[in-house]
C-alpha cells in the first residue's frame, strides 16, 4: 500500500504535529503505545542508540500498521545507510549535524527517485507495505510522501541556514538544542545566544516555506517556540518518559511510607 504521509501534509498546511523519539526500547510494543496515545510521528534513533537495521525496520513496520508516521534519524550521510531504511518503509529521514549546502543536496539526491535524485527503485518491500506499484506510480508517490529533515545543531548551520533551507526538496529543519548549546559554547539551553540562534532558524524556515521544529524534553519550551511559528514538535524519548515516571512513582511511595527520598536523576537530555 502506498501510504500518504499525514505529517508532511499537515506541515504543508501549517498545522502542528506532535511526536517523540525511541532510543532505548527493545520492544515494538512501545510504538503501538505511542500510536494508541495519539502521537502523530515517532523518530527512531539510529545515531545515539544501539539499533541496527533489523530492529529499526521492525519498528517502522509496526508504526506503519498503527498509522504512526515513522521517521528515522540516521547516524551519518551515506547512501548505504539511508537506502535500506527508506526501503524498509521510513517515511522520512532526519540527518544530524548538518553544516553545508553540499550535504543537504546529497541527502535530497539519495532520498529522491529520478529525475530529482539517484535513489534506486524497488517495489514490494516495506515502503509499499509489501504490495506492488508501477514504476511511475512508485516514483511519484514516494518522492511526494518522503520527508527530508535537517537537524540543526551546529553554529555553522545557523550561520548557513538560508543556504541550507533553499535546497529544493527540504521539508523541515529541527533544532537539536543540546548540541547547539555546546556548539555555541554555552552551558544552558535557555542562554540568550541559544534562543537567538533558534529564532534565526525559525525565521529562515518561514522565508523558505519549510517547517521548523525542535526536539527537547520540556513541553513548556516547545510551546514557547510553537507560539513563534514552529510546527514540528518533538518531545522527550522513551528513556526520558521512563526515567521521569519511575522517579515520580518512587518518590511518592518513599514519602508515603516514611522512607527517605531516592536519588534524583537530572540533566538527561534528548
Amino acid at each position: 500500500m502506498l501510504k500518504t504521509n499525514t505529517v508532511k501534509q499537515a506541515l504543508k498546511r501549517g498545522e502542528p504535529v506532535i511526536g517523540t523519539m525511541i532510543t532505548e526500547a527493545g520492544s515494538t510494543g512501545f510504538v503501538w503505545m505511542l500510536a494508541n496515545l495519539g502521537y502523530d510521528f515517532v523518530f527512531i534513533d539510529m545515531e545515539h542508540s544501539t539499533y541496527g537495521l533489523q530492529a529499526t525496520a521492525d519498528m517502522i513496520k509496526v508504526a506503519r500498521l498503527a498509522n504512526l508516521v515513522p521517521l528515522v534519524r540516521i547516524p551519518e550521510l551515506s547512501y548505504g545507510m539511508l537506502a535500506p531504511v527508506l526501503d524498509a518503509g521510513a517515511m522520512g529521514i532526519m540527518l544530524p549535524r548538518v553544516e553545508t549546502r553540499q550535504q543537504v543536496e546529497e541527502l535530497v539526491s539519495y532520498m529522491k527517485y529520478p529525475p530529482y535524485g539517484v535513489r534506486g527503485a524497488t517495489a514490494g518491500r516495506g515502503s509499499t507495505d509489501y504490495s506492488g506499484a508501477s514504476p511511475q506510480e512508485l516514483v511519484r508517490h514516494l518522492n511526494e510522501n518522503t520527508m527530508v529533515i535537517l537537524q540543526i545543531e551546529r553554529e555553522i548551520a545557523v550561520d548557513n541556514i538560508d543556504d541550507l533551507l533553499s535546497v529544493p526538496g527540504v521539508d523541515a529543519a529541527v533544532i537539536g538544542p543540546f548540541d547547539l548549546t555546546i556548539s555555541l559554547g554555552e552551558d544552558s539551553m535557555n542562554a540568550p545566544r541559544v534562543n537567538e540562534a533558534i529564532g534565526k532558524v525559525v525565521e529562515a524556515a518561514k522565508r523558505h516555506q519549510v517547517a521548523s521544529g525542535i526536539h527537547i524534553a520540556d513541553p513548556a519550551v516547545i510551546l514557547k517556540w510553537r507560539e513563534l511559528g514552529m510546527t514540528m514538535l518533538g518531545c522527550n524519548t522513551d528513556l526520558g518518559f521512563f526515567t521521569t515516571g519511575a522517579s515520580k512513582t518512587l518518590s511518592a511511595l518513599r514519602e508515603g511510607s516514611g522512607r527517605t527520598a531516592g536519588q534524583e536523576v537530572t540533566n538527561i537530555h534528548v
